[in-house]
C-alpha cells in the first residue's frame, strides 16, 4: 500500500512523506485510544472490540507545515487507502488525534504525525446516500448502517 504512495505525485517530486507501519497489538491498542471517532456521532465512541483496525499507516512530514505538503498528505493517503479497498480491506482516514502523545510514541525527531490511516476487515455496513440540501451530516440508522451524504453532482460543477 504505501508502495502505491510512494509513485504518487509529489510537489516538486521533494518526496517528504514518511510511513509508520503500525501493526503490534499493543502498539494498536495504544493509537486506538489516541484517536477522535466520527465527530458527528456524539453517542458513539468508535469501534468496540473485535471490530477495531488491526493495523495502521502513519502519514508522517517534517513539522514545518505548508499547502503543497497538505496536498501530498491527500494524494498520499488516497493512493494508500484505494489500494487497501481493491485489496478487500476496509479503513479510514483520521486528522483529529492526541497529536502529542501520538508524535512521541510514532515519530522519528523532526517529523510529526499528520494523518492516520486505520485498516482492517470491513464488519460496519457503510451506504452512501444524496444530501437534503446542504446537510452533509453522517449519521447511523438503528439497525447500525452508517449512512455517509454526498452533494449531488449537479452542486458540485461550476458553471
Amino acid at each position: 500500500m504505501v508502495e502505491s504512495a510512494r509513485f504518487s505525485p509529489s510537489a516538486g517530486n521533494m518526496q517528504r512523506l514518511r510511513f509508520r507501519l503500525v501493526h503490534e497489538k499493543e502498539e494498536c491498542e495504544y493509537l486506538f485510544l489516541q484517536l477522535a471517532w466520527a465527530g458527528y456521532l456524539k453517542d458513539w465512541q468508535g469501534p468496540e472490540r473485535g471490530e477495531r483496525p488491526t493495523s495502521y499507516i502513519l502519514i508522517l512530514s517534517p513539522q514545518e507545515k505548508s499547502a503543497l505538503l497538505d496536498v501530498d498528505i491527500g494524494i498520499a493517503a488516497q493512493s494508500i487507502m484505494l489500494t487497501a479497498v481493491a485489496q478487500g480491506l476496509g479503513g479510514c482516514m483520521l486528522a483529529s488525534f492526541h497529536q502529542e502523545r501520538t508524535n512521541a510514541r510514532f515519530a522519528p525527531e523532526g517529523m510529526c504525525v499528520r494523518l492516520v490511516l486505520t485498516l482492517g476487515a470491513p464488519v460496519e455496513h457503510v451506504e452512501l446516500c444524496d444530501a437534503v440540501g446542504a446537510d452533509i451530516h453522517y449519521y447511523r440508522l438503528p439497525d447500525g448502517t452508517h449512512r455517509v451524504p454526498k452533494l449531488p453532482l449537479d452542486a458540485l460543477i461550476v458553471k
